[in-house]
């Protein structure tokens, strides 16, 4: 079992910056994939980013050269630097280590 929980959530103007940060506990060394998704209101949800144990990444054409997503093996954390944010990217962001999922932290992006 793999329990993760997601920070760093908040308002910000267009423009601005945030950082997500997601740690997991449990038996984390089985798992090779890790990503964040978000689902803003009556929308799907969607991928935003993905990492796999040995650094290949895989962004959303929406987000790409404006979101970084990193991990810190050792300390079983997955980060996502947001930069360039605009209203549409408002959403619940979750991370996901494998098949488990965190409950979600609010972006919320004003004009």
């Amino acid at each position: 079992q793999v329990h993760v929980v997601e920070s760093g959530g908040g308002l910000v103007q267009a423009g601005g910056s945030l950082r997500l940060s997601c740690v997991a506990s449990g038996n984390t060394f089985i798992i090779n994939v890790m990503a964040w998704y978000r689902q803003a209101p009556e929308n799907q949800r969607e991928l935003v980013a993905g990492i796999t144990r040995d650094g290949s990444t895989k962004y959303a054409d929406s987000v790409k050269g404006r979101f970084t997503i990193s991990r810190d093996n050792a300390k079983n954390t997955l980060y996502l630097q947001m930069n360039s944010l605009k209203p549409e990217d408002t959403a619940v962001y979750s991370c996901q280590f494998g098949l488990f999922r965190g409950q979600g932290t609010q972006v919320t992006v004003s004009s």
